[in-house]
């Protein structure tokens, strides 16, 4: 070997091809010595949700170039839930959770960065990005795009779970035409995720509550001005954990997600919380399981107003103190761990310090601890012969939290929802919807629209239901999701028939069907495995490996296998 070619190697000018690449994107001389942050884009206009990220990935490339680090920017993907619901669509919307997180992890790996910062808003957006956050291990932070603006029509807050529930009371002659047009015309004024504690703001909390994300940030409103101005600060943020090298696995831990549970039940958020913590904590390796959410439900009450089954949206919250003044009542109560670190170096009880110990009288969202909506939380998980491995009740809005009926069984969500709008279901059944799980959807689509159809027509207190799929953070009622194992591979839901005696008992802990074990068991002597619907493509593959709703529908469980 030459010696210049010895010097040339020794000295790293081996790298010169990537910094002629680099170069052509921006890059002077003196930006090679600078930490490369990657900026996670999840930009689209094929939803509301996401459709002003880009103006906040701008004002965060801008910050971290003022910091001295070098942004790079790529996209990542993202489906509107809202627009797919009750199509087959809606199949593709867990998947994408999988995808955004696999093309996060991809890019930030093959281009070796310093740092992460993820811009998401649709549902999927956050736990996509937070499994790859886990997965990476480099100082990362989350930016939410903010949540949308209430719509208005004859002095209601509307979101879009308002157009949803005005088709059922438009098919129970409760609306005309007119009403449910303005209705459609009204409930999503502008950009930003749904306006309730719907999954997209209980996940942003969640994230907040586990320190990924700067304070207030998980109810600011996408449109205002301080959104921006928070992704700036967010930017300056991850510059410092880069620089003190505050690592994701020093946040993601046991104390986080328990943190994160104690404040979803609190606000009273979706159910779909718990399919992706499990999720986060697998990818954390964080040994998590649903029976810690029950334990921390027992404990924690809920205390903000909040839709689905309440009054009040995001904004308001955010006006009443927003997450920080959850956080802070918690932790005053002892219930939530403020030692926990967060991305900006401080503990949590740190930076819940200047916050007030309660809210403030003047407002309705957050209830005085001692007048809470509920005493115990929302979200509880049930067991029995119908969800050996345990399923999720959302027992928000309901007066009676236990129900034993004949079983209406179906097969898809379609058949389901064309019976309710049909008039076929009464009061005291038991839906069953199932073949709608991770793996026999395949994709475990939400039950929006039967479960507002059931609202709409009245039914919700009167009528339970029970499946393998999920729902979306917007439903309320006496439903019971995610049951494991699910129908696609033998699990009890597959053996019901029409008729059947159906019990759901939140109260107890139990969903389960009054038969004989004999009886089941033959049934199950004559069920056969459906084929699958999928044999090529991206649910043929999900299918094949993802895992139960109960350790969160992971796909990587084989190689990672976090109980």
């Amino acid at each position: 070997m030459s010696p210049l070619r010895s010097r040339v190697i020794t000295e790293g000018v081996a790298r010169t091809p990537n910094r002629a690449m680099l170069r052509a994107v921006g890059f002077a001389d003196s930006d090679f010595k600078k930490p490369i942050v990657a900026v996670a884009n999840g930009y689209s206009t094929i939803t509301p949700c996401n459709a002003g990220l880009n103006g906040l990935t701008e004002r965060a490339s801008e910050a971290l170039r003022e910091t001295g680090t070098m942004p790079q920017v790529f996209g990542t993907i993202t489906v509107s839930d809202g627009i797919s619901m009750g199509t087959e669509g809606m199949k593709y919307s867990l998947v994408s959770r999988e995808v955004i997180a696999d093309s996060i992890e991809t890019v930030c790996q093959a281009q070796s960065v310093d740092g992460l910062l993820a811009i998401g808003g649709c549902d999927k957006n956050m736990p996509g990005a937070m499994i790859a956050i886990a997965r990476l291990n480099i100082p990362s932070i989350f930016v939410y795009g903010g949540t949308i603006k209430a719509g208005h029509f004859q002095g209601e807050d509307l979101t879009v779970v308002s157009a949803f529930e005005a088709v059922g009371q438009y098919c129970a002659g409760k609306i005309d035409d007119e009403q449910l047009l303005q209705i459609e015309r009204r409930a999503c004024p502008g950009a930003g995720s749904c306006g309730g504690m719907y999954t997209a703001n209980t996940m942003s909390a969640a994230i907040e509550a586990m320190g990924l994300s700067l304070p207030f940030s998980a109810t600011m409103a996408a449109e205002d001005e301080e959104k921006a101005k928070s992704a700036a600060a967010s930017a300056r943020a991850l510059a410092h954990a880069i620089e003190k090298q505050i690592l994701p696995h020093h946040l993601l831990t046991r104390e986080a997600f328990e943190n994160a549970i104690a404040v979803v039940m609190a606000v009273g958020g979706s159910t779909n919380a718990v399919l992706h913590l499990l999720a986060i904590a697998h990818a954390a390796n964080v040994k998590l399981s649903l029976d810690d959410f029950e334990t921390i439900r027992r404990r924690v009450p809920v205390i903000c107003d909040l839709k689905p089954s309440g009054r009040y949206v995001a904004t308001n919250l955010h006006r009443a103190g927003g997450i920080p003044q959850v956080m802070k009542m918690l932790l005053t109560r002892g219930l939530l761990h403020g030692d926990a670190l967060t991305i900006t170096g401080k503990t949590m009880k740190e930076v819940l310090a200047d916050v007030p110990d309660d809210a403030a009288k003047d407002q309705e969202v957050i209830r005085p601890w001692d007048e809470p909506v509920y005493r115990e939380g929302h979200l509880a998980i049930l067991r029995g012969n119908l969800a050996s491995e345990g399923a999720v009740a959302k027992v928000s809005g309901v007066k009676n939290r236990s129900i034993t009926g004949p079983a209406r069984v179906f097969d898809s969500e379609e058949s389901c929802l064309a019976a309710i709008l049909g008039g076929d279901i009464r009061p005291g059944d038991v839906i069953v919807i199932r073949y709608e799980g991770p793996k026999g959807g395949p994709g475990m689509r939400e039950m929006l629209a039967p479960t507002s159809a059931l609202i709409g027509a009245g039914l919700g207190d009167s009528v339970g239901l029970i499946t393998d799929g999920r729902f979306s953070g917007g439903t309320y009622g006496m439903v019971v999701g995610h049951v494991a194992p699910e129908a696609a591979v033998g699990g009890t839901i597959a053996l019901l028939e029409d008729g059947d005696s159906i019990t759901i008992d939140a109260e107890r802990g139990l969903v389960q069907v009054n038969l004989p074990n004999h009886q089941l068991t033959q049934r199950r002597e004559s069920w056969r495995p459906p084929q699958p619907t999928y044999e090529r493509g991206v649910l043929a593959k999900y299918a094949k490996l993802v895992s139960s709703a109960s350790t969160g529908a992971v796909t990587d469980q084989t190689n990672f296998g976090c109980a």
